[in-house]
């Protein structure tokens, strides 16, 4: 057993920028993307632990990039891109699950391409990193948010270990309409709160709301939830989790059962850790039970839609790998 397991959460929230002109001409390029079509392109990703890792250039750099529908915008890490200066610095924090990040900078990326794909003026923030780099041991360029996934439909595959994105219109129809060789099984709405995914489900029969995270290592639930979901909370060690911020908390740890999030969608039990979401809560001006993050995409095959607010689900194969 482990006496310590790192856990990642990089729900990040982005408030009011102090607006740099400082450009990158440089694109991002992904050297291993498969472009399918003018709109599609597929790139293959790994598991670092439980986050999902895609390999990438950008200024002569070549790293890894964290998939993360947490955070709202791409992060670059300080530590790759040192030239900052005092004007760029945010005049407010920004903020990880588990305590406020220091000494957040801005930067505009002026071309960030995906093969086909050009995405031109993107802000960036500048963070601090390193201490992800050390614990998870692999050069880290950066996190790709929301502000570049929402422009697409994202197709998280941990079968397959790809995601694939799909350019979408401004109502979320997809500029190519055969895109998946797979047949979409089910579906499920969703809100978004700025960028955040929220969704509606049960656990053990009680009402709650699930944040939906690819960065969540694990899944979390508040300690504040109605006892009887904490009835099916089965406590099994005690671990001490890592934020975005560094700082470090220790947590129960166990299996949470009886997770529905329709009639047709429901889960096994899933590894999970019972921690205070109040700040996080109070900081997104959410009202969230708590978080669905690796655990949820290693069950469920998930296509992600943000403009129209929707997931789809194919089925894993009945033989995984």
């Amino acid at each position: 057993m482990l006496r310590f397991l790192f856990f990642i959460i990089l729900f990040t929230f982005n408030t009011h920028f102090v607006h740099a002109t400082y450009g990158i001409k440089n694109t991002i390029v992904f050297p291993k993307a498969e472009v399918i079509n003018e709109y599609t392109t597929r790139i293959p990703f790994k598991l670092v632990d439980h986050l999902i890792v895609i390999e990438a250039e950008i200024l002569n750099q070549k790293g890894n990039f964290i998939i993360d529908t947490g955070s709202e915008t791409l992060i670059l890490n300080k530590i790759h891109f040192p030239e900052l200066y005092d004007y760029q610095r945010k005049s407010q924090e920004v903020f990880g699950v588990l305590q406020s990040i220091d000494n957040p900078y801005e930067k505009r990326i002026k071309e960030f391409q995906i093969e086909g794909f050009k995405l031109e003026n993107k802000k960036s923030d500048i963070i601090d990193l390193s201490h992800i780099e050390t614990i998870k041991k692999v050069k880290l360029l950066g996190i790709i948010g929301y502000s570049i996934l929402k422009d697409y439909e994202v197709f998280i595959d941990l079968f397959l270990n790809q995601i694939t994105l799909t350019k979408v219109d401004a109502l979320g129809n997809t500029l190519n309409k055969n895109v998946y060789l797979e047949k979409i099984v089910d579906s499920l709405d969703f809100k978004l709160k700025k960028h955040t995914i929220i969704i509606n489900g049960s656990i053990n029969n009680q009402e709650v709301k699930l944040g939906l995270d690819t960065a969540a290592e694990f899944n979390q639930i508040n300690k504040s939830v109605n006892k009887k979901v904490l009835k099916y909370f089965i406590p099994k060690k005690r671990l001490t989790l890592t934020g975005a911020s560094n700082k470090k908390i220790e947590v129960l740890a166990g299996k949470l059962h009886r997770v529905k999030l329709s009639k047709t969608i429901y889960f096994g039990p899933m590894f999970t850790v019972l921690t205070n979401l109040n700040k996080m809560n109070e900081t997104f001006g959410t009202n969230l039970d708590g978080i669905l993050g690796y655990e949820f995409f290693a069950q469920k095959r998930t296509i992600i839609n943000y403009r129209k607010e929707k997931l789809y689900f194919i089925d894993y194969p009945i033989n995984q790998k």
